[in-house]
């Protein structure tokens, strides 16, 4: 059985205009949601052996907040594709995962991460999760499925939860 996380980026800081939306840092609240979310899967054991971070700055910032929390350290590809990404797009990226990966994570943006997971979720999806989709898949929000098969073949899958920082705590 393998496990795909969706993460999107914690929130980003909008103090600073002029800065090009790539650069944009995390706000003081995506700091701590990023923490956050980092104990709390290293709480589940839901431990990633393979990321795909977009190369933007909010993500990058995102993973390294939740890996310091992790006690393991994956393998960690950055990636340019990944920043404004639609679904498809991501898709892709996932069909090019490390077959001996048993656990994959993807840290991007929306909206392309949350068609995404609407996209992803198949027969046998939690109906609470599903129903938080349809509310919206927030800042440093993650998605977790499951499936039997390989990478380059994952059309189809099963939502199991959807956390938000909020439900945290």
């Amino acid at each position: 059985m393998r496990q795909l996380l969706l993460l999107r980026h914690a929130k980003s800081s909008w103090d600073d205009p002029d800065l090009d939306d790539f650069d944009r840092p995390l706000a003081e609240r995506g700091l701590k949601a990023a923490k956050l979310m980092g104990r709390e899967l290293a709480a589940r054991d839901w431990l990633p052996d393979q990321v795909l971070v977009s190369s933007a700055l909010r993500t990058r910032d995102t993973w390294r907040l939740v890996a310091a929390e992790l006690p393991a350290h994956p393998r960690v590809a950055f990636a340019q594709p990944l920043y404004e990404a639609s679904a498809a797009d991501i898709l892709g990226q996932i069909h090019k995962a490390d077959r001996s990966s048993g656990c994959l994570m993807v840290v991007g943006h929306n909206p392309g991460l949350e068609n995404l997971a609407k996209q992803l979720a198949g027969p046998g999806s939690d109906a609470k999760a599903s129903k938080r989709f349809e509310e919206k898949f927030p800042t440093a929000a993650l998605a977790r499925f499951v499936f039997d098969g390989e990478w380059s073949a994952l059309g189809s899958a099963r939502l199991t939860h959807c956390l938000r920082p909020k439900d945290l705590g």
